[in-house]
């Protein structure tokens, strides 16, 4: 037999008495509330806000939650306002205590802290909704039990950029997810967490100006509820901010008023062919817009429930048309048209920024009803899965299902014919497929560098190696060199992470911008500082009577002044260097003098310099001027073969190993691959602009030519692109050392002897942090255990050198 509402709260009065603390008012309204309900036939709900607790409140509440599983009250919401005297375990221990009635849980209290985060976290809940707006969270990992969950909101969690491995494993039933004005950025290991959720029908990670939930925006009604829709639009959008309005702005929103009150009109003029427009909007192309609320003057009880989307009231200008009435130019006052077939979106994640978000995410989750407060149709989703499949690479090598890597070793084993087809790469390129696809979160590790026994370091001031440039060996897998910002070249194993050869700075300080290693003698290297400085290093002369090596042997050149490349030929016998000027100069590596200086070859400075791969006398140039040229040294470089023009700057050039393709980057994403035989373009990769000019660039090739990576200055991402289709297969975003640290791609190559791996030149922001190389592993993940075959299977690759 249940207890009764009325004894449950005799009880909580004697339990106050037992603790001899007086009856919270509060509680007993709640138990008041309750049983109205109750003898009305109603749903009784225990309501209870922690901002009216105090400590002392703690155990008789504790005590009676215990019991209310039992009692006739049917659910139990705990909700926040503003403060909460109760310290963060007091809270977790009533959450706990509630069973299966517990409805709602509503916090916003920043007070908590992380710990209180962690506990839900791990621990679970078992209520129904969950809100924990404002929370701490960078990595959220919600791997305790939330069996009973159905709606998440994680809005203007500042801070959270990722999901955890196993996040969401435990959320069976949750049907709506919001994730408002957070970092979520990357779309492939969101979709890989978000694929936990088996219910998951809503999802938002922006919101409409009425809509303060995941659930279907009213203006995407029919004509039908055009009158309720009206209704709602002025409920939610302008009575609950009115008190907070100048007469300024009350003017404005008396317009956003009748636009609101015109729209059943509208709606009655669109046909029923036409209606889908009405639900949408392209996020494609959004950018952020005018935040005029930033420069209202209302105090902090907007934050409290009055506003529920704070930070921006007006649209951002995301499909607006570009007129003088929708952009006036002499001020921002003036009314904004609101257009009748868009919807307008607010409190963006950077997630919505990503060309084509809202295909990717339509077409990955097919059972997805209700995306940034937008119903899904049936057109959309057609249309979704035609851009997902021109766009997107679902697995590696357009393979189209996921593989067992048992299977692909069984089948290897069994050698029978045909199954992967003619070429001698079909098996590692199908378990490299498999293992992409399982390594969503893939595995970076910062370089941590240490000295071998045998190696003198001679700095003596204890700074750290703040590396500029780096380069793979050509021949030694665990090989690769570094130039630092202080001058110096070190010879490192990146598998060990121990230094091999340490060469210190000559003369004045100096950062080295340029390596390249040797082909045919792979001991050697050429080494190219911004001070014009040219050095050969044989990195294996050693000491004959102890046989520790010592400084190695190098040999001088004729200095190139502002120098930011280097590239030695194929036959190890001439290198270019070029620089902050039109002019690119012709080294003789083996006499170590300079045999000309071709002038003028551009109208600006070029930036980087490339021989062929198997051509000696082939060369390729990139230059700020917008042009990428093709010399022959045999022809007498006056004359290019051909120029192809970019619309940007030219940061970046690279032949394929092959020689067949030119790989140009521009500032701010203009990537594109060009015939080498004529210039002719082969493929843009369409890669979304920022709109900085500053944003400059770097492209290479990875796995050969089968894809290429791509990373630019004022972003924290790499792209990963199929270089046939253009089709981009992953992002991998780079995480800082802290939530208040932000990292930038400055330089990047891919390992020419372990597919999709790369490594990473990787900035901060801030000046007192260092510069480091970031090691990725595509195939082997971050969270993961330690997976089947956790070595790599390795080909012989060919070495680039470059900037």
């Amino acid at each position: 037999m249940s207890i009764d509402i009325r004894t449950l709260k005799d009880r909580y009065i004697e339990s106050c008495n037992a603790c001899e603390t007086v009856p919270n008012k509060a509680v007993l309204s709640a138990f008041f509330k309750a049983e109205i309900k109750k003898s009305n036939n109603e749903e009784s709900t225990f309501v209870i806000f922690l901002d009216d607790l105090k400590s002392i409140d703690f155990h008789p509440l504790y005590n009676i939650f215990l019991q209310i599983d039992l009692s006739e009250i049917d659910t139990v919401d705990i909700l926040q306002k503003s403060s909460c005297s109760l310290d963060a375990d007091s809270v977790l221990l009533l959450l706990h205590a509630i069973n299966q009635k517990l409805r709602i849980v509503d916090l916003q209290d920043r007070t908590f802290g992380k710990d209180f985060l962690m506990g839900i976290s791990l621990g679970g809940l078992s209520c129904q909704i969950l809100n924990l707006k404002f929370s701490h969270f960078r990595k959220i990992n919600m791997i305790g039990k939330f069996l009973q969950i159905r709606t998440l909101n994680l809005d203007f969690s500042a801070s959270l950029t990722n999901f955890g491995k196993d996040c969401f494993s435990h959320m069976p039933n949750l049907k709506s997810l919001s994730l408002c004005e957070t970092k979520v950025s990357n779309l492939w290991t969101t979709s890989a967490s978000l694929a936990k959720l088996p219910s998951l029908i809503e999802l938002r990670f922006q919101s409409c100006l009425c809509c303060d939930d995941t659930r279907v925006c009213p203006r995407s009604f029919g004509p039908k509820d055009n009158e309720s829709t009206s209704s709602t639009l002025l409920d939610h959008g302008i009575e609950k901010i009115t008190p907070f309005l100048t007469t300024e702005d009350t003017s404005l929103f008396s317009n956003l008023e009748d636009e609101l009150f015109n729209y059943n009109t509208v709606h009655e003029t669109v046909s029923e062919s036409d209606e889908s427009t009405d639900s949408e909007v392209d996020f494609s192309n959004t950018h952020p817009g005018i935040k005029l609320l930033e420069d209202f003057t209302y105090g902090p009880s907007a934050w409290n429930g009055l506003l529920d989307l704070p930070n921006e009231i007006f649209p951002n200008t995301w499909g607006l048309e570009e007129t003088e009435e929708s952009f006036p130019s002499s001020s921002i006052s003036r009314p904004i048209s609101i257009p009748r077939k868009k919807h307008l979106s607010y409190h963006p994640s950077p997630i919505c920024y990503e060309k084509h978000y809202r295909e990717y995410l339509i077409s990955s989750f097919p059972n997805l009803k209700v995306l940034d407060n937008i119903p899904i149709k049936k057109t959309e989703k057609e249309k979704a899965s035609i851009i997902y499949s021109q766009k997107f690479e679902h697995l590696p090598y357009k393979r189209t299902n996921k593989e067992n890597v048992v299977t692909i070793l069984q089948n290897r084993e069994i050698k029978q014919k045909g199954i992967y087809g003619k070429s001698q790469y079909s098996y590692p390129r199908s378990l490299d497929a498999s293992k992409v696809g399982c390594a969503v979160l893939p595995c970076l590790h910062p370089l941590s560098l240490s000295c071998s026994n045998n190696v003198i370091i001679q700095r003596g001031d204890g700074r750290k190696f703040r590396p500029r440039q780096f380069e793979y060996h050509p021949n030694n897998p665990s090989l690769m060199v570094i130039g630092t910002l202080d001058g110096e070249v070190v010879v490192v194993n990146h598998e060990s992470e121990k230094i091999v050869r340490f060469i210190p700075s000559h003369g004045e300080m100096n950062s080295v911008l340029g390596l390249c290693w040797l082909k045919k003698y792979p001991s050697k290297l050429i080494s190219g500082s911004d001070n014009g400085l040219l050095k050969l290093y044989d990195i294996q002369h050693s000491d004959s009577d102890s046989g520790f090596p010592r400084t190695p042997e190098s040999n001088s050149f004729d200095e190139f002044d502002q120098l930011t490349s280097v590239h030695v030929n194929s036959s190890d016998e001439l290198f270019l260097a070029s620089g902050y000027s039109k002019h690119v100069a012709l080294y003789d590596i083996n006499t170590a003098k300079r045999l000309q200086v071709f002038t003028d070859m551009h109208q600006e400075h070029i930036n980087v310099v490339k021989f062929a791969n198997h051509s000696p006398s082939m060369f390729a140039t990139s230059s700020f001027d917008h042009d990428v040229k093709m010399w022959d040294l045999r022809q007498k470089p006056i004359h290019p073969c051909y120029t192809s023009s970019s619309g940007r700057g030219n940061v970046m050039v690279c032949f394929s190993h092959d020689d067949h393709y030119l790989l140009a980057s521009a500032v701010d994403n203009e990537v594109k691959q060009l015939l080498a035989v004529d210039g002719r373009l082969h493929l843009d990769f369409d890669i979304a602009p920022t709109g900085s000019s500053q944003n400059y660039t770097r492209s290479y090739y990875m796995n050969g030519r089968d894809y290429i990576l791509s990373g630019s200055c004022d972003e924290h991402v790499v792209r990963i692109c199929c270089a046939q289709t253009g089709r981009r297969l992953r992002d991998i975003s780079l995480e800082g050392k802290s939530s208040g640290s932000s990292m930038f791609v400055q330089s990047l190559r891919g390992d020419p002897f372990r597919d999709f791996n790369l490594s990473v030149l990787a900035a901060y922001l801030s000046p007192s942090s260092s510069p480091e190389i970031v090691k990725v592993n595509m195939l082997t993940s971050k969270d993961a255990e330690k997976e089947l075959l956790d070595d790599e299977p390795m080909r012989v690759g060919i070495g680039m050198g470059g900037a």
